[in-house]
């Protein structure tokens, strides 16, 4: 039987097993046993003598930390290869980036008709960027990539071109785009690596989680009688904790699949490409993942980060905030540690509003910055009147005399 005979079979058994689950089931771990299968004979598929998961099927794979890009398990991961529909998670970053997501983008005559996954989009239809963004993701529309692209930057290529220099900004150097789906080409490349850095960033974003995470959404020009998307993503299902992110396969490419999944705030991306069991392959990784490390907060957003007096105000000192929590995988090599790097005035001037940004914090390991967030007031403080202060003293002077 062939690999990717096999590969249906074992699809099929998931998911009956994922249909008798309860939904009530909280945290980050597989919601179905995954018996471990014997690694089926793969041509020039190579394992390292020391691959702590020699039964993976991926040519390439890797397990990263969200927050610090540790890598936690690699295989091949800076060799290049045809990403598929994987793809996607950058065009979602780059129409997070540069578009309106309330924008009413016109289908045009390149989307109608893409080849491949589709959406059954017509020429001249107006949908909501936010919905097409969905449409993307969970269905793998690639007419709706062609409607986005042509929306935000005028033409495919143009759009591909802001993909790589957005991945190359994020440090996928060994990555380029040519379209925004991932259809075949020679010169549309990523590795497993890149593709853990790209989908870190993108849960940077807002709006980035919500809609790669989301199993099913209804639409009303969905053009099937139940208007609704379901996702394809089936890690959704199996994963307890997964909340992302895309799946993708053409010949070429042969299965892809990129998966996040959290716990206890701590966020792992699992990547494998030209996989045979892709499910099975990541459940193995986001499992080996997660028993290899473990979660550190280093920043927590429910109580004050420190205090800073304010000159000018009816205040003169407030709390401040940071404006998102900062949970980061212990580091595994000895010696390293985080170090929090603060940018923050020592004095506020007044009037300051509840929740203005004021300054930054930097998370460095091993001297590079890896992650940052703001610093935000935690209360008002108007600024002194000299005549609010006169009334105030007569105020008290007629206290006194009264």
């Amino acid at each position: 039987m062939s690999p990717i005979a096999l590969s249906r079979i074992a699809m099929a058994v998931l998911l009956v097993c994922a249909s008798l689950l309860p939904a009530s089931m909280a945290g980050a771990e597989a919601l179905i046993h995954v018996q471990e299968m014997k690694r089926p004979d793969i041509p020039g598929l190579v394992i390292a003598p020391n691959d702590a998961l020699p039964n993976l099927t991926a040519r390439s794979a890797v397990v990263m930390d969200a927050a610090s890009r540790q890598v936690i398990y690699a295989r091949d991961m800076d060799a290049r290869r045809f990403p598929a529909s994987t793809t996607k998670i950058m065009t979602l970053i780059v129409a997070l980036e540069k578009g309106n997501l309330d924008d009413m983008v016109t289908v045009g005559k390149n989307a109608e008709g893409t080849e491949g996954s589709t959406l059954w989009l017509v020429k001249g239809e107006k949908i909501r960027l936010r919905e097409l963004l969905y449409g993307m993701m969970l269905h793998s529309g690639n007419d709706a990539t062609v409607a986005v692209a042509e929306h935000i930057a005028g033409s495919v290529e143009a759009f591909a071109r802001l993909m790589t220099e957005k991945a190359h900004e994020i440090g996928a150097k060994d990555t380029n785009f040519v379209n925004a789906n991932g259809l075949p080409d020679d010169s549309h490349y990523t590795t497993a690596y890149d593709l853990a850095l790209i989908t870190a960033y993108g849960y940077s974003l807002p709006e980035f989680e919500q809609i790669v995470s989301t199993k099913e959404i209804n639409f009303d020009w969905v053009h099937d009688d139940s208007h609704r998307l379901r996702n394809e993503n089936q890690m959704l299902w199996y994963y307890r904790g997964a909340n992302g992110v895309k799946t993708g396969y053409t010949e070429k490419a042969g299965r892809c699949l990129v998966t996040g999944a959290r716990e206890n705030g701590l966020q792992l991306i699992a990547v494998v490409l030209d996989s045979v069991y892709m499910w099975n392959d990541s459940i193995a990784l986001l499992d080996y993942g997660f028993s290899h490390v473990k979660a550190t907060t280093l920043i927590r957003e429910d109580e004050p980060y420190t205090r800073v007096a304010v000159s000018g105000g009816r205040k003169s000192v407030i709390p401040i905030y940071a404006a998102h929590e900062v949970t980061v995988a212990d580091p595994m090599k000895l010696g390293q540690k985080y170090e929090l790097k603060t940018e923050l005035s020592d004095t506020l001037m007044a009037p300051v509003e509840r929740g203005d940004v004021v300054g930054r914090v930097d998370v460095l390991l091993e001297g590079k910055v890896i992650t940052s967030v703001d610093l935000i007031a935690g209360d008002s403080v108007e600024k002194k009147s000299f005549f609010r202060t006169v009334e105030r003293v007569l105020k008290n002077l007629l206290k006194g005399i009264l």
